[in-house]
């Protein structure tokens, strides 16, 4: 992840000097922001894994969902009935008053079914089955994302960066005929400039841009609320199109972890220290192995070099011991309930300063019962982004989106 945030940096200053961002930082909204909020209706207040309490989300003025699109297709060619099912869910939704945007499904979905974007034959279907979704689709969604997050390895394997712009640009370039009132568009994690320069070709056929920003919450550098500001404006200079903010959170808890705290944790796999568990290589990821086997899976799985290297140097460690570091936080903003409901009740306002975004979608409704990337209940990092709790009562966040804007 390191590597990633360093090749985003790199590309930005390449793609997209700040003398060329400067011009598009002082304009207002355009003739295409216009139409968009035309299309939308207003303000897009949205949420991510939502669930079926509609009361509940539009109590806070939620209005739209984001969803992923199962892949349509059996390998045989019949449809699968998890779309089928999924069809009914939008239809409950579309009932309710909720929009949707639908995100279509990854690379690796469409190499599960047999279907290889890299090659002629694969980009035919990939174009065939794009139509297919605006077209079967149409009155039940209000937007599309294609894919998610190209770029960030787990996402984007075994595409190149090129061809993943590719197999984002022919799905836009197969849906654009048939769109209708339907938002089009697709995303980025963070400024991605190389992602976005490599689209120009096909930004023609989109109505957004989107980006999913995190700060104070993975990273203990930069975390300045400013850079919502920066980092948007940025995506508008370059692309000159409206934007959508597509992710956002931030964790309602977590702390560093005392040494001792750490102590406790390494002892859970048998270890006393990070030094024995490097010394001790094998057995510590047997331990682990036994203990947590989901937990081993993602080391093995990800590691590209020694696991010690990556379970203590990368940031899965903030996994490992279930912390927060001191410097993972944005000014004025803790991680906890109180101080989450803040961060949403001042970054509303910053957001509805900016002519040329269209709308956010909160990351995530809910609080998650374990991480998905340590299978640990108490892990920060992925289970307390929620505006309610696991109990599915609202926290204080709950009430900062509802007075918001």
């Amino acid at each position: 992840m390191e590597a990633f945030v360093k090749d985003q940096i790199l590309a930005t200053i390449k793609y997209a000097p700040f003398h060329t961002a400067a011009g598009h930082f002082k304009k207002s909204a355009s003739p295409a922001v216009e139409e968009c909020r035309r299309k939308l209706g207003g303000f897009i207040k949205g949420t991510c894994h939502p669930k079926d309490n509609y009361a509940q989300m539009k109590g806070a003025g939620i209005g739209w969902f984001r969803l992923d699109v199962p892949f349509p297709f059996e390998a045989g060619g019949g449809a699968r009935q998890e779309y089928l099912d999924w069809k009914e869910k939008l239809r409950r939704h579309r009932k309710n008053g909720i929009r949707v945007m639908a995100l279509t499904p990854y690379p690796k979905e469409y190499l599960k079914a047999g279907i290889d974007p890299r090659t002629p034959e694969g980009e035919t279907r990939v174009r065939e089955i794009a139509a297919f979704l605006i077209d079967d689709l149409k009155g039940l969604v209000g937007g599309f994302q294609i894919t998610n997050e190209m770029g960030i390895p787990h996402f984007t394997l075994p595409l190149t960066m090129k061809q993943a712009a590719r197999f984002i640009g022919v799905q836009l370039e197969a849906m654009y005929p048939h769109r209708g009132d339907i938002l089009m568009g697709y995303n980025s994690a963070g400024p991605q400039a190389d992602l976005h320069a490599l689209l120009r070709p096909w930004l023609k056929y989109c109505d957004y841009v989107g980006i999913d920003i995190y700060i104070g919450c993975f990273f203990g550098v930069a975390c300045w609320m400013g850079l919502f500001d920066a980092m948007l404006r940025y995506l508008w200079s370059m692309t000159g199109k409206p934007i959508i903010l597509m992710e956002f959170g931030y964790i309602s808890g977590g702390a560093p972890k005392t040494p001792e705290e750490k102590r406790e944790r390494l002892r859970r796999y048998g270890m006393n220290s990070e030094r024995e568990a490097r010394e001790k290589l094998d057995l510590f990821m047997e331990n682990i192995k036994q203990v947590n086997e989901k937990m081993w899976e993602r080391v093995t799985k990800n590691a590209s070099g020694s696991y010690a290297d990556y379970i203590f140097k990368s940031d899965y460690k903030n996994h490992f011991y279930s912390e927060l570091p001191k410097h993972t936080v944005i000014k004025k903003y803790p991680h906890t309930p109180e101080g989450q409901a803040d961060f949403y009740g001042d970054i509303y306002p910053r957001l509805a300063k900016l002519p040329f975004l269209l709308g956010a979608f909160i990351y995530c409704w809910q609080d998650g019962e374990k991480c998905g990337y340590c299978n640990q209940a108490d892990c920060p990092t992925e289970t307390r982004w929620g505006l309610v709790g696991l109990d599915g009562r609202e926290k204080p966040s709950y009430y900062a989106v509802r007075d918001a804007m």
